[in-house]
């Protein structure tokens, strides 16, 4: 076997590895000996066939895959020790030539990370800003909360909350048939159909209408996209939203904590407060760790970005299946994107976060930042607390699995860490001279 180091770039070892002769003719007799025993060749008993004969019967080529399939893992184990390379991950491989065989190797490994003066980072916080309209809003969602809906003698405009009668069908099929099923008529909703909102406006009690929707090309189940059901609907009763008048009465009809209007709203206003505080908080983290990373150097091997995209796409399509959404490819068919555009489109924030990731991990290990077990039984605890009953014990054994205490061990690291690069941005704690 002979080794070739192309080059080194992007924490990437480019290797060839070529194969001798005899190498791989051992190769192809081990796979022989163990595909002859499980083919089954007419006119020979199993494991029986010589070899000439298993060729032509699978192929040569299939032979040489299989022996290549076994060869490579030895080669690159030896390669990588003759180099003295430390691979992070499983490397790609490219078979460039069969005569001889030929290797083309790309081995990702370790970053390396060269940290700025973060010592003496400065980010000036922002200031949280809290307006009467933002209060008003709120209050307002509390009335809207505390309404009551009012039985109308008038015609369905927006707004209205109705009870409806629906039957509806593509090309004969059943599509939606419902009896008494209670709708919101609002705006631009493209419940059940885009379009069928506004086909109500305008309807009286006890009036039936009749009208076609086209299905859009987002709809969720592929196989109907374009069709045009026919709905007949029906309303049998309107009902309007009476507000209760901003008033102490309305204040304790939200709870018994407000005997006034004013108190309710104090308590509202310093809700809003603390959210948007909370909010400033992990804004400011966010520009913090940012400022360190544009200072600092990090190279790292692309397996790392593409794991993190990976991580990234499977976190959109849990968000779509808990919203009833079902497998990838229905996911792709509602934002009609194909699965690399949108890796593609993740690929910027994946790299942020590796970045990140790696240069806080340096912080730390520079800092000597650590966790201890304490700590973590600590953070266990906390997180047990909430738990319903019957859960906590089966949660806290989880928990204090080895792979679950290092990902947590993990996460309090990440967070001390960032609660120093903090201190230092804001000036509360003096970095290194």
């Amino acid at each position: 076997m002979k080794v070739t180091n192309e080059k080194t770039e992007n924490s990437q070892v480019f290797l060839t590895i070529e194969m001798e002769s005899v190498e791989v003719e051992e190769s192809m007799e081990a796979s022989y000996h163990r595909l002859v025993k499980k083919t089954r060749i007419p006119g020979f008993r199993k494991g029986k066939a010589p070899r000439d004969i298993l060729e032509r019967y699978i192929g040569k080529e299939s032979l040489l895959e299989d022996a290549l399939n076994n060869l490579f893992p030895k080669a690159y184990d030896d390669a990588i020790k003759e180099q003295k390379i430390k691979a992070i991950a499983q490397p790609q491989i490219e078979v460039a030539q069969t005569d001889p065989v030929v290797f083309k190797v790309v081995v990702p490994l370790l970053p390396t990370i060269e940290l700025g003066d973060y010592h003496h980072i400065k980010v000036k916080p922002e200031p949280v800003k809290l307006n009467e309209d933002e209060v008003n809003n709120a209050v307002e969602q509390l009335r809207h909360q505390q309404a009551i809906w009012e039985p109308v003698d008038c015609s369905v405009d927006f707004g209205d909350l109705v009870s409806l009668e629906v039957e509806s069908d593509i090309d004969g099929e059943p599509f939606i048939k419902q009896q008494g099923t209670q709708y919101q008529v609002l705006r631009d909703v493209s419940f059940p159909v885009p379009g069928f909102a506004e086909q109500l406006t305008g309807l009286k009690k006890d009036e039936w209408k009749e009208f076609k929707l086209k299905l859009p090309d987002d709809y969720p189940k592929s196989e109907l996209v374009g069709k045009e059901p026919l709905f007949k609907v029906k309303v049998t009763e309107i009902k309007q939203e009476r507000l209760p008048e901003l008033n102490d009465e309305f204040a304790r009809g939200v709870s018994s904590d407000f005997e006034t209007l004013e108190a309710l709203r104090e308590r509202v206003s310093t809700n809003l407060r603390l959210r948007a505080e909370e909010q400033a908080s992990v804004d400011f983290e966010e520009r913090v760790i940012m400022a360190v990373v544009d200072i600092s150097q990090a190279e790292f091997p692309p397996v790392l970005v593409e794991a993190e995209v990976d991580q990234l796409l499977g976190e959109q399509v849990r968000r779509w299946q808990m919203g009833g959404g079902k497998s990838l490819d229905e996911y792709l068919k509602r934002v009609n994107k194909t699965e690399e555009e949108i890796r593609e489109e993740l690929r910027p924030l994946a790299t942020k976060r590796v970045s990140a990731s790696l240069v806080l991990g340096k912080v730390a290990e520079e800092g000597k930042i650590e966790v201890s077990d304490a700590e973590i039984d600590s953070e266990i605890e906390n997180m047990c607390r909430d738990a319903a009953d019957g859960k906590k014990d089966e949660l806290k054994k989880f928990l204090t699995t080895p792979q679950a205490r290092e990902s947590i061990k993990q996460t309090l690291m990440t967070r001390k860490t960032i609660q120093q690069l903090v201190e230092i941005a804001k000036g509360a704690k003096k970095g290194r001279v």
